[in-house]
């Protein structure tokens, strides 16, 4: 099962040791291009191979990550990041979502909130997860509440690819 450290301009994080994808998000800096540079500098130094920018596929492409991960509202520009050759990730949060992420190809998915994060919305539960595992040919990963272990543990038997947060890696919000 996958590691996937989401960042946050709110932590800091000094390394990405144990993790298996990186994506760097921030949504309020103006200078989101040299930030992604230093963090895929840092990134490919700690031998990180599938590091992602948000949002940004054209930055993607040209600062050499891997891939973008792209928010719901971003379904157009699927094919066209497919076309750059870019790995895509794209957040889902009902079925359609899925359906219309497996019609236009993408590589992964992020499936939220499936526990309960600040301002994400009823969370759709274990069980949901397990489900969309089960009908859907397509790598998942769970994404929302995961900050510790015991959620950790039961995304695992829930049988997704592997699972993304931002709390978790931080330990600012764990007990």
């Amino acid at each position: 099962m996958i590691k996937y450290l989401i960042t946050d301009p709110n932590y800091h994080y000094k390394s990405f040791k144990g993790v298996d994808f990186v994506c760097f998000r921030d949504k309020k800096s103006d200078a989101f291009e040299a930030k992604a540079t230093e963090f895929i500098v840092q990134a490919k130094e700690e031998g990180i191979e599938n590091i992602f920018l948000s949002e940004h596929y054209l930055i993607a492409k040209k600062l050499g990550a891997t891939g973008v991960h792209l928010t719901s509202r971003q379904f157009v520009f699927i094919p066209e990041a497919k076309r750059r050759g870019l790995k895509v990730i794209i957040s889902t949060h009902t079925e359609a979502e899925i359906e219309e992420a497996i019609r236009k190809k993408v590589d992964f998915i992020t499936y939220s909130p499936i526990f309960e994060s600040p301002n994400k919305g009823t969370p759709k539960g274990i069980e949901d997860l397990k489900k969309m595992v089960l009908r859907y040919n397509i790598p998942i990963i769970a994404l929302g509440g995961i900050i510790s272990e015991k959620e950790i543990l039961q995304v695992k038997e829930a049988g997704a690819y592997g699972f993304a947060s931002i709390r978790y890696f931080t330990g600012v919000c764990c007990a």
